[in-house]
């Protein structure tokens, strides 16, 4: 797959990260790498094959799920730039 600057340009922004246009070509042919090389892992057929969380065998630990600290929503939220009703409120990056 082939990805263009214009599609760097878009995901930087999404990402919020800033990128400079000299690094914007380096930066396509890398993802472009990354994306063929999960293109290639497609290709596995994994029919029959289980999900795995782990390369050992192992139960996972369980505990209770048992609330230990008071609701601390406000102060959670009093430093945050931006709160609503008690929740984070951050900017749309999907569009």
């Amino acid at each position: 797959m082939s990805v263009d600057q214009k599609t760097v340009r878009h995901i930087a922004r999404l990402a919020r990260i800033a990128v400079r246009d000299d690094e914007l070509e380096a930066l396509a042919k890398e993802i472009s790498g990354i994306l063929d090389w999960v293109e290639q892992l497609n290709e596995v057929d994994v029919t029959g094959v289980e999900p795995m969380t782990s390369a050992v065998a192992i139960s996972m630990k369980m505990r209770d799920d048992v609330v230990t600290e008071p609701n601390l929503q406000k102060e959670v939220t009093q430093n945050a730039p931006g709160a609503e009703d008690g929740f984070f409120v951050v900017p749309k990056v999907v569009e």
